[in-house]
């Protein structure tokens, strides 16, 4: 079975499926469902140089994340949908 291990400060995010349904219980056709914004860390990077100092990533395998609606590049694994980013794509860690 293939993997991905990024490189620099690149995450490897699986996106979380759109809804499907309004809260209200009805079905949103799939022409009008928004891209996901929402997904999980899979895999990440070392980190980036700047000056010659490595700087760590912030986010970690398994965090669920929140990025920009454009962000990344979809990529297709084993079958399976995966966004490559930058850390810097990333608005922020979901906290429940």
């Amino acid at each position: 079975m293939a993997s991905i291990k990024p490189l620099g400060d690149r995450v490897v995010v699986q996106p979380k499926e759109a809804d499907e349904k309004t809260d209200s219980g009805l079905y949103i056709p799939e022409s009008a469902q928004d891209k996901p914004q929402k997904g999980t860390v899979v895999a990440i990077g070392p980190g980036r140089v700047e000056d010659g100092t490595q700087i760590d990533m912030t986010v970690e395998e398994g965090d669920e994340i929140l990025y920009g609606k454009y962000a990344g590049t979809e990529v297709t694994l084993n079958g399976q949908e995966f966004l490559i980013m930058r850390e810097t794509d990333i608005f922020g860690i979901i906290n429940e």
